[in-house]
């Protein structure tokens, strides 16, 4: 898997899904918790280049077990 997604490769997975389930991020397989998601931001360069940004926005609780195994994340 690559080490980051385009806008359209994430739109596509999420597409997939019940557009009413909330979003969390899953941080950090040591320390294995789930955050909530904030804004979405975009930063351009003058070469055309840039990325988005989804940011934290607060700690939700900690990533279940079944979740740390389909990530290949630290043993449960």
């Amino acid at each position: 898997m690559p080490k980051s997604l385009t806008v359209g490769q994430l739109l596509q997975q999420l597409q997939l899904l019940d557009p009413d389930l909330p979003v969390y991020l899953a941080i950090n397989p040591d320390w294995p918790f789930t955050h909530h998601t904030g804004r979405v931001i975009e930063e351009r360069h003058a070469s055309g280049a840039g990325a988005v940004y989804l940011a934290e926005n607060g700690q939700a609780g900690v990533l279940s077990p079944n979740i740390r195994r389909q990530l290949d994340w630290a043993q449960v």
